[in-house]
């Protein structure tokens, strides 16, 4: 049976997790913001004389697969996966810090942030603006919330027999 003490320590638990996701969070978004728009490794500084945008979905998709050869596996992997990749956290610690957390919640906000982030680079000129990378960066989110999910399950399962076991 459970005592009242047990369940408080468990209520402060909760809440010290979700305060350190919470920190996680803000220094992810840090790292996003230099990383998308400061970063000098992938020619961020400056504006483009000749801005580049697409509008047609996997167009930039398709055409890092069809010419992989020409532009070299680090161009595709940095481009196809590194938008998923970057995402992955952004998903995960949503979930994390939140008190109400959920699968469409995190489609929502993980296309809403890529899309604030295109437009971002579309009014600076600063990257361009794909709607490739808001696909690849909302299936990141996702794959994030995936990720949050099965930990949170684990750790709930270990919670349970520990629990049995007392």
């Amino acid at each position: 049976m459970l005592s009242l003490r047990s369940i408080e320590l468990s209520k402060k638990n909760a809440r010290i997790i979700r305060t350190f996701g919470k920190v996680l969070f803000v220094l992810y978004v840090v790292f996003l913001v230099y990383f998308l728009f400061l970063s000098e490794w992938y020619g961020r500084t400056g504006t483009a004389e000749d801005y580049r945008y697409n509008l047609e979905l996997f167009k930039e998709i398709r055409r890092f697969i069809t010419y992989r050869e020409q532009l070299g596996m680090f161009a595709v992997f940095a481009n196809l996966f590194g938008n998923i990749l970057i995402f992955v956290p952004y998903g995960f610690f949503i979930s994390l810090a939140a008190e109400r957390r959920g699968f469409f919640k995190t489609l929502f906000f993980s296309s809403g942030l890529s899309l604030c982030v295109e437009l971002v680079q579309l009014a600076t000129r600063v990257g361009s603006f794909d709607v490739d990378d808001i696909l690849l960066n909302t299936i990141g989110g996702i794959f994030g919330y995936i990720l949050f999910a099965v930990c949170n399950a684990i750790r709930r399962r270990y919670h349970v027999r520990r629990r049995k076991k007392r």
